[in-house]
């Protein structure tokens, strides 16, 4: 198994940072903390390096074309897939019943590690170190990004009709802000119960921001 490090691309100088990254809350211990609280840090980091990125490619763009496009990439599905190109699973510290149960797979819990990661990098090497490898995973995804968004919707309903479910429901939660610059929220909600929640400034967006995360829990348990 090649070591994490060198498929980061990082010498790491403190290897705790990674260490409790790749630790799922099924393992932890007192002496051996969850990834948690580096995932929020993570989350973070990922975003800002991202804004900064598109906003260099696309320097005339507004902000409403730039929203979908950096939804598209921080959200879950996509950290799940950047994981899954460097083989984070198999590197995860998890519970005897999280592995049995296929969790090394998981896009869910594939998704908070690699946020964890990305703040390992940022404690250990500082914002230059996570900006490279981010930029070595992402920027190739940006053009695709609003098209990823875009067919959430699509995806969401052929998953749906797969498995003989009627398509999914989207329901205007809340609709809050001034008339100029509302901001709406939106459920995607199925029969089985499952849900996704989008929020965006447009209604249109906040349903293929719901249908998103609809499909990030459905794959999650799939």
């Amino acid at each position: 198994m090649m070591d994490l490090a060198e498929t980061l691309g990082h010498a790491f100088s403190d290897r705790a940072p990674l260490d409790e990254a790749l630790t799922h809350p099924s393992a932890s211990s007192p002496a051996r903390p969850d990834n948690q609280r580096l995932e929020f840090l993570g989350d973070r980091v990922l975003g800002l390096v991202i804004s900064e990125a598109l906003l260099k490619k696309f320097p005339n763009a507004p902000e409403g074309q730039l929203a979908p496009r950096f939804n598209a990439l921080v959200r879950r599905e996509t950290l799940a897939a950047v994981a899954e190109d460097i083989d984070l699973g198999q590197h995860l510290r998890l519970g005897r019943s999280e592995s049995l149960s296929g969790g090394r797979r998981k896009a869910t819990l594939l998704a908070d590690a690699m946020e964890a990661v990305i703040a390992a990098l940022y404690l250990d090497g500082g914002l230059e170190v996570a900006r490279k490898f981010i930029h070595r995973h992402w920027l190739a995804r940006m053009d695709a990004a609003e098209t990823l968004l875009t067919d959430a919707k699509t995806a969401a309903q052929e998953w749906a009709q797969a498995r003989g479910y009627a398509p999914p429901e989207y329901r205007l939660i809340a609709r809050e802000g001034p008339d100029h610059a509302p901001v709406f929220t939106v459920e995607a909600h199925l029969a089985t119960g499952q849900a996704g929640t989008g929020r965006a400034k447009s209604k249109k967006l906040a349903e293929q921001e719901a249908a998103a995360a609809l499909l990030t829990e459905l794959k999650a348990h799939d």
